[in-house]
């Protein structure tokens, strides 16, 4: 948002004041493209909050920063819709669903730049007129082709000078606190590296024993058979050579010897691959008859199991960690971010979004349908209703380590009867009103279960008789 934001002039080609025709349409979004930064790696912390107002004739105040910024003005708000609508053919009526829509994403806009702007003021990050020309100057030479260009998007799609500058601002203060807050995120310690490798050693840094191998592959066994007779007699690489071209009738390997380098145990068909991980190097076998036909080989050489030092891999780790540490941190600053600048943030009736600090939630999803929650909505209930009440979904069992530190996600939902889980569970028998019987109680074949026995209102429920104690001898 530029000082001046809402009090100037903007007129396009039709005279009414916003953007018209396709060129503002395509060069608005390659000249920002880059957009706002904003809302996904920063981070401020309330002060009290006090009881605000939005002064009048204003429709939005954020309480904490400079009043030029702080106050929304109406006109400001216009200028945001028409920059907003820019991309449209036509822009929306007031008043209809496509006027709100759009109005909502402006002030959003509105607001995100604010509270980014009060952020960087508060952490002490400036952006210097020297910055601010300089990435102006980049962008613009790689979004339009010439002056001429820039000037023609200015004018079709609304946007000032102000405009532009406050964009390259926002985008400055966003790349600077994106930096600042990588460096206040935790680092990875060294029994963190050491627990990730040993989690990760068999899987990521082990080389598996492999092996060289020539192959003839024939449906004919009798091909086979004159195959391995060819290179029993001499098994050179001039002579496989050879026999492959003959009797080989696998395309991969027949021009090349019938040669497959590093072929590791588990990738060939069985019995093939037991046959060949078993065999010493050197030795001709086969025929080993398989789905294709029959195979006749040579193991030529044998590459044995390596794994690789902790000291080789640290770095690669380190970076694997540092990630996900970051992110997390990142994460977590999203949500007090959030809610710190919305709690600041007072919007006038008429503009009321999710945003602002008297937004009255009716504690339904946002995106659900309205009907959803009606006792008897029009045209039956939608489809699209989310669950009452949130599923939570713990970790499998098991499955936390170094390497999924939140787990394998485990899925709740209850059994059919009969069913068993992974564990050997059996599912509920089913619920009273469906004639099931209570956990741990079983009726006998024919019979109903007993009925459960519920204490008056206000007495504390029957105690079980103890069991009956075996008389002594």
């Amino acid at each position: 948002m530029s000082p001046d934001r809402g009090r100037r002039g903007t007129t396009g080609k039709d005279g009414g004041g916003r953007a018209a025709g396709p060129v503002a349409a395509r060069r608005a979004l390659l000249f920002f493209g880059l957009g706002f930064v904003v809302l996904f790696v920063i981070v401020a912390i309330a002060e009290g909050i006090g009881e605000p107002s939005v002064p009048s004739g204003d429709v939005v105040f954020v309480e904490g920063v400079s009043a030029d910024l702080g106050e929304v003005t109406k006109a400001e708000l216009d200028h945001a819709i028409e920059l907003a609508s820019s991309e449209e053919q036509k822009a929306p009526k007031p008043g209809t669903p496509k006027y709100e829509e759009v109005q909502e994403t402006a002030l959003n806009s509105l607001l995100e730049s604010i509270w980014l702007q009060g952020l960087a003021a508060e952490e002490g990050i400036q952006a210097t007129d020297k910055e601010i020309a300089k990435e102006r100057k980049k962008l613009e030479e790689e979004s339009f082709q010439s002056k001429a260009e820039l000037n023609e998007f200015l004018k079709e799609s609304g946007y000032t000078d102000a405009d532009v500058d406050e964009r390259v601002r926002v985008q400055i203060y966003s790349t600077k606190l994106q930096a600042a807050l990588k460096e206040k995120a935790p680092k990875p310690t060294k029994s963190e590296i050491e627990n990730y490798y040993e989690a990760a050693k068999a899987t990521q840094f082990t080389q598996k024993p492999a092996r060289d191998v020539r192959l003839i592959l024939n449906k004919s066994k009798k091909k086979a058979e004159e195959g391995l007779a060819a290179v029993s007699k001499d098994n050179s690489a001039k002579s496989w050579s050879k026999a492959a071209k003959k009797y080989s009738e696998d395309p991969t390997t027949k021009s090349s010897g019938g040669l497959r380098k590093a072929v590791q145990e588990g990738s060939l068909e069985e019995p093939l691959d037991e046959d060949v991980f078993a065999t010493p190097e050197g030795q001709v076998e086969g025929p080993v008859k398989v789905p294709q036909g029959y195979y006749v080989f040579e193991v030529v050489n044998v590459t044995p199991e390596s794994v690789q030092e902790l000291k080789a891999v640290e770095s690669q780790i380190e970076s694997t960690l540092a990630q996900r540490l970051e992110q997390e941190y990142f994460t977590e600053y999203v949500g007090t971010f959030s809610a710190t600048w919305t709690g600041r943030t007072l919007c006038a009736p008429d503009y009321v979004t999710e945003r602002c600090s008297n937004y009255e939630s009716s504690g339904h999803p946002s995106t659900a349908p309205g009907g959803c929650y009606e006792a008897d909505p029009k045209g039956g209930r939608p489809e699209a209703c989310p669950a009452p009440v949130s599923q939570l979904v713990p970790a499998l069992p098991g499955s936390v380590s170094p390497l999924e530190p939140k787990g394998k996600p485990l899925a709740q939902r209850p059994r059919p009867l009969g069913e068993t889980g992974e564990g050997g569970e059996q599912g509920a028998a089913g619920t009273p009103e469906e004639g099931g019987v209570p956990p741990g109680e079983e009726a006998p074949p024919g019979e109903e279960a007993p009925p459960v026995e519920e204490a008056p209102p206000g007495e504390a429920p029957p105690e079980e008789a103890p069991p009956e104690e075996a008389p002594s001898e």
